[in-house]
């Protein structure tokens, strides 16, 4: 017995979901609003020691599509950033600003704040020395 195109579509139309659904998108929310902390302006805690091997990593990981793979070399949007201190990584980091006082190598705002980076600012500032 062949099935009428109408047929076919009105069965494709059935609600989704149920539920389920609901427990699904209800830990979304719970995730997304846990996620958007209300500490990501507040200075890094530095009671650990950074590690050097685990900062390059997290530089390999995120820094390299604009700064260069050697830190001491510019990138193709970044400027060289061996050596750069702890207090200016928390600012271009966690702010996209620089610290009071400090002049930019590259007068631009290109690069976007970067909260998510928050602990590992301490292992970036280890590898950077």
């Amino acid at each position: 017995m062949a099935r009428s195109p109408q047929t076919r579509v009105s069965e494709y139309r059935k609600p989704i979901g149920g539920p389920g659904r609901r427990w699904c998108l209800l830990l979304l929310l719970v995730f997304l609003l846990n996620a958007c902390g209300k500490d990501s302006d507040r200075p890094v805690e530095t009671t650990r020691a950074g590690d050097p091997g685990r900062g390059r990593q997290i530089y390999a990981a995120n820094c390299v599509a604009c700064h260069n793979p050697d830190s001491s070399r510019d990138g193709s949007l970044g400027p060289a950033i061996k050596g750069s201190s702890q207090e200016l990584l928390e600012a271009r980091i966690l702010r996209a600003a620089y610290p009071p006082g400090y002049t930019p190598k590259r007068n631009t705002n290109v690069m976007p704040a970067q909260p998510y980076l928050k602990s590992a600012i301490p292992d970036l500032a280890a590898f950077l020395r």
